[in-house]
């Protein structure tokens, strides 16, 4: 396959200011190809340049790009080849000088943001005097923080000299490890970042009115000065956050926040000279490449997941819900906005169905009063949702998903039940987390259309669902699943019918260990410190809170059973936090948590061991290590990379650590304990 190279064309139009430069970024490709920067694009601007230099009489310059692409900055695919501080520095500094070169025009430069600008593509579009933006643009961001690098072609210096200290921590910091949040073109207006807003339709021409008001004067852009006399405190809130997300673990956004409070009193060679240094030191880490390899995995591999049947899906226009609970109530309102199609949410009582009910118009009113959801098309989704006690609505569903209690006699019931109304073809899918699908469905007529669609909690935020058949699961079922899992913009990742699954086995694994440790004298605290220190989204008893332990005792019990007490012992301490009703360990919220008496009291059987931070790390992760091992042997998933988006796109885990079986590679635990590696690239 032939590479696609970024090329900078440059034309000339005869306005009637005068010649203007029209640069257009194009790497050839459609939108769903994004045009992004090498060495070999950044040499083509450096020779549209000198075209355009070499033109008499250029009174401005506009840079736009493709069709719904401004420009998606570097190109991440060279990143793994990059490792030494030499090599890093040396890609900084080709794209300051390259840049720059644009800033040192003697004319007006516009940049036209025409469609998504990210990072690289973003910065140099500071480079220019001038921005203006499309009301259709929905990407604009610097995502740096969220790969292991920062904006280091300029953005960490440009930006705040525009913006100013809050808004460009917004952009730097605060949204790219706010799950990569990214803004739309009317906010990169109101924020400054833009001083124009134009309509779609006449995109272009407006910008190139607008650059021609720019040169005859009839154009004046005010922008107000900038006051960085909170900067102190802002970089403190800042920091504080970034403490909250990485826990020290991410190099990346600590270099980001130094290089901002550089740029106010740097000059701007010297903050290019320090985004340099900074981009020498990150972009051949560990932390770098693990972050590219899951972005890798959550732009191509989640896109295109493994084990889908060849074969046509069944068409779906109604949907089943079985129960009202939370979670139930959670996927009616996933299948009413993806869907936009009649769901039906059936429970055993009506005031369990009017709860349902009453949260699924609660969510909807939220989301129009965050400006998400137009109020008519509110009331017409909730106006697709029924609730019954009568198992008659669902005759004419072509797809029933069942979220009740985790208990295999009253799911099997529930199926059994649905089976007898519903048509042989209807999919039967389950949202258990731990139960065997088999099992569940071997007292069925049909148990072929029954398969397993685990989501995860909160439902609406994370992205993965684990697809899992049952022994005899037909490839029907199974293609209709990942679609159905697709219309949903769920993350599928095909799973055997094996205890706990995947995720939960892992984060179980992980729990087990925890409880052992605090069982042999360690401290609730000291073991959660010591394994947010890697950078997890939340620590192991935070986690348990929000579980409930009810829930992790229960998948423990599965596991129990399953492994062996060996491998998965149940703890005793952990049955008494269930059946004294305790809901978590700690009482209040980090930072000012405390543990709860009440646990304090329960524990039985306390040890006297000191543990060092390092000691509990080291035997979470060794365990870990032959856990997975354990997975990859028995065929749970068919690619280890599985096991790392499942980590990353159902647990949360930051892209920095890479997943789970590139971290414990990287981190020397798989050659340590097995001889061997995971990864091989």
């Amino acid at each position: 396959m032939a590479k696609i190279v970024t090329q900078f064309y440059p034309r000339f139009y005869e306005a009637r200011v005068g010649k203007i430069a029209l640069v257009t970024m194009d790497n050839g490709e459609d939108y769903k190809k994004p045009t992004t920067f090498d060495e070999e694009a950044l040499n083509s601007l450096n020779k549209a340049l000198d075209v355009i230099q070499k033109q008499p009489d250029v009174k401005g310059l506009l840079l736009t790009g493709k069709h719904y692409i401004f420009a998606a900055g570097a190109d991440l695919t060279q990143v793994p080849f990059i490792n030494t501080f030499e090599q890093g520095k040396a890609i900084g500094q080709f794209g300051h000088a390259t840049f720059k070169r644009i800033m040192d025009l003697p004319y007006p430069t516009v940049a036209a943001i025409n469609g998504a600008a990210l990072g690289g593509g973003l910065e140099i579009s500071l480079y220019c005097d001038y921005r203006t933006v499309s009301k259709g643009v929905t990407a604009i961001a610097f995502p740096e923080c969220f790969l292991g690098i920062i904006p280091g072609w300029g953005g960490c210096t440009l930006a705040p000299r525009l913006l100013g200290p809050e808004k460009a921590l917004e952009l730097i910091i605060f949204n790219p490890l706010s799950q990569n949040r990214m803004i739309k073109g009317i906010q990169a207006y109101e924020m400054g970042l833009a001083d124009r807003l134009f309509d779609t339709a006449e995109f272009l021409d407006d910008s190139i009115r607008f650059l021609e008001g720019i040169i005859d004067g009839s154009e004046k852009v005010e922008r107000p000065p900038i006051d960085s006399s909170n900067l102190k405190p802002m970089l403190q809130q800042a920091r504080g956050f970034v403490d909250s997300k990485v826990h020290g673990a991410a190099v990346a956004p600590y270099r980001a926040l130094e290089l901002i409070e550089g740029a106010f009193t740097w000059d701007i060679d010297q903050g290019f000279t320090e985004e340099d240094k900074a981009l020498g030191d990150l972009i051949k880490s560990r932390q770098c490449k693990a972050s590219i390899y899951s972005f890798d995995l959550v732009q191509r591999r989640a896109k295109r997941p493994a084990g889908v049947p060849k074969v046509e899906p069944l068409k779906v226009s109604k949907i089943g819900i079985i129960g009202a609970g939370l979670m139930a109530s959670q996927l009616a309102l996933l299948f009413l906005r993806r869907y936009e199609m009649p769901v039906v949410m059936k429970d055993i009582k009506q005031e369990f169905v009017d709860k349902g009910l009453e949260y699924i118009q609660a969510e909807l009113a939220r989301l129009v009063e965050k400006g998400r959801l137009p109020e008519a098309k509110a009331r017409y989704l909730f106006a697709l949702v029924k609730g019954t006690l009568d198992w008659a609505d669902f005759t004419d569903c072509d797809f029933v998903i069942e979220a009740v209690f985790e208990q295999m006699e009253i799911k099997q019931q529930v199926f059994a039940e649905a089976e007898a109304v519903v048509a042989s073809n209807c999919i039967l899918a389950t949202n258990t987390s731990s139960l065997s699908i088999s099992e569940m469905s071997s007292k069925l007529r049909h148990p072929e259309r029954v398969v397993g669609l685990h989501f995860f909690n909160p439902v609406a935020i994370l992205p993965l669902v684990e697809i899992i058949p049952g022994g005899k699961t037909n490839d029907v079922t199974l293609a209709s699943t990942f679609a159905v899992a697709k219309q949903l913009r769920k993350t599928g990742i095909l799973v055997k019918d094996s205890a706990g699954f995947l995720v939960n086995r892992i984060l179980t694994k992980m729990l087990v260990d925890c409880l052992d440790m605090v069982d042999e004298g360690a401290d609730f605290q000291l073991v959660d410190e010591a394994l947010l220190s890697l950078g997890l989204p939340m620590a192991p008893f935070e986690l348990l809170g929000f579980v409930g332990p009810a829930v992790a005792a229960h998948v423990q019990e599965i596991l129990n059973r399953a492994f062996g007490p060996q491998r998965f012992p149940v703890n005793d301490n952990l049955k008494r936090m269930v059946e004294a009703q305790i809901p978590g360990i700690y009482l209040g919220e980090p930072p000012n948590r405390k543990l709860d008496s009440k646990v304090k009291n329960l524990w039985q059987q306390r040890g006297e061991k000191d543990f060092r931070k390092e000691e509990i790390v080291e035997r979470v992760l060794t365990n870990l290590t032959r856990e997975v091992d354990l997975i990859m042997q028995e065929g749970v998933v068919a690619d280890t990379r599985d096991v790392d988006l499942a980590m990353i796109m159902g647990a949360g885990w930051p892209f920095f650590m890479g997943g789970i079986t590139m971290y414990l590679d990287m981190a020397g635990y798989t050659p340590k304990v097995l001889q061997k590696v995971f990864f091989t690239f």
